[in-house]
């Protein structure tokens, strides 16, 4: 039996068909949000990218600039021009909108905060469908420079006297990247001795860098190249304020062009009147017909007391360190007799013995001791939380020389503990540094921008 055909309503079909519609509609909506979504969301996310990068740049030349200026009005302005610089050199000139930047400048108890915010408002194309005109891609960035505490070392000795302006030209650019109204510096330079040309605050915060500068600018190059005289003092700068005083992020820089080559010590003499000048002495150390005794206290020739203490060169061709002194100490005493602290007798890393028995004696235990100490100096201030940034200059640094025929770059390298440096003094346990070597002296400024760019990364 046929079944009978069944017809639709006119008014069902019409129904359907309007269903239809309706449905082709919305679908054709969430089509058009969906391709609105990927095309102004991908423009929003492609322009939001670049204001991050250019947000962090900027924020980066904010805490640099933020140290020029003697009032913080006017670092606050440095920072702010410096920001708005770096931001607009990271946007590029057909970005698709027109993006704005602000930056916020704020100071808390020494620690500069350095916040920069982007916006980029920007008009939508298929996204109107959902009712949206524009996006507002943003982006923030904060930078905090921490305060800072530095005792700044320069070797003055002879070697440098052909390079002495180029070095004080040097110095006195990397001065001018610090803040003279948040950080502390200390200025101290050495050759045979050590002379702390200013003090480190220990209360109040900031420093003189006009009178930093002109002490610069009155270096004498002269003497040999106690190294662990600059280091001593430099850790003892940073160590007399108190440490309820100190600040958060705490840094000796170091610059020097040679291997060490004297350390200051009491000695004791088989005839104490060979020397009877009062003070710590300087045992130099140039080669093993040069040696003598040196001024503690300064860097200048006029003030070594030849007279009494130059035993060095009485007589020709004899060694009078062996004839006239008994031993070495066994510990490192020029600031205090009875210190017990940085050992010259030791068996590592270098062997050093007290005997001065003979011409060989001499110049091995002279030769080790001078290249220990300011190792070990560097290692107690590291263990003190202490970043040690070093900076070398000239080829002689790359030559094997002393006793042991080592190169004296190993020393401002482990000095600093630098992954790249001898694995005999690297730590990894401890605040790791930075060594930068300039070949010339047209190297030094770049350098000195390195160490100061490294503490800026250390202390945000």
């Amino acid at each position: 039996m046929r079944r009978p055909f069944l017809r639709r309503s006119p008014r069902n079909v019409r129904r359907q068909r309007g269903a239809i519609a309706v449905m082709v509609a919305v679908t054709m909506l969430v089509i058009l949000a969906a391709v609105g979504l990927v095309v102004d969301g991908g423009l929003a996310y492609l322009v939001k990218a670049r204001l991050n990068a250019a947000v962090d740049s900027a924020a980066l030349a904010g805490a640099r600039a933020v140290t020029n200026g003697s009032t913080q009005a006017d670092q606050i302005a440095s920072a702010q021009a410096a920001a708005k610089t770096y931001f607009d050199a990271n946007i590029p000139a057909n970005l698709l909108s027109a993006p704005t930047v602000s930056t916020n400048v704020t100071f808390n108890a020494g620690t500069a905060i350095i916040d920069v915010t982007a916006k980029a408002p920007m008009s939508v194309s298929m996204m109107q469908v959902l009712g949206f005109t524009s996006m507002m891609p943003t982006a923030y960035a904060q930078t905090t420079r921490r305060d800072l505490d530095m005792a700044f070392v320069v070797d003055t000795s002879g070697s440098l006297y052909s390079s002495g302006d180029d070095v004080q030209s040097a110095a006195t650019t990397f001065l001018k990247q610090f803040n003279v109204t948040q950080d502390r510096v200390a200025l101290i330079h050495f050759a045979s001795g050590a002379v702390v040309d200013n003090p480190i605050s220990t209360s109040q915060r900031g420093f003189n860098r006009t009178s930093m500068l002109a002490n610069i600018n009155a270096f004498n190059f002269a003497g040999p190249t106690s190294s662990v005289e600059g280091m001593w003092n430099a850790r003892n700068q940073l160590n007399s304020i108190s440490t309820t005083n100190r600040s958060s992020m705490r840094v000796i820089v170091f610059f020097s062009d040679g291997e060490p080559t004297a350390f200051g010590t009491s000695l004791t003499f088989n005839n104490p009147a060979d020397c009877t000048v009062l003070g710590t002495p300087v045992v130099g150390i140039v080669n093993v017909w040069g040696q003598g005794m040196y001024s503690p206290n300064s860097t200048s020739y006029a003030n070594l007391p030849y007279s009494s203490c130059s035993f060095g060169y009485r007589n020709s061709g004899t060694n009078n360190i062996r004839l006239a002194v008994k031993k070495l100490p066994d510990w490192y005493n020029a600031h205090d007799p009875a210190s017990k602290e940085f050992p010259i007798v030791t068996s590592t890393p270098r062997v050093v013995t007290n005997d001065l028995s003979t011409d060989d004696a001499v110049a091995r235990n002279l030769d080790r001791a001078a290249r220990n100490l300011p190792e070990a100096v560097a290692a107690k201030a590291r263990s003190e939380g202490i970043f040690v940034l070093t900076l070398g200059l000239g080829a002689d640094l790359r030559q094997a020389k002393g006793y042991d025929n080592e190169i004296g770059e190993n020393v401002l390298k482990c000095m600093a503990n630098v992954a790249d440096g001898p694995s005999r003094c690297y730590d990894p346990n401890q605040p790791v540094g930075m060594y930068c070597y300039a070949a010339t002296t047209a190297d030094l400024t770049p350098c000195f921008s390195r160490l100061a760019s490294a503490i800026l990364r250390i202390s945000k």
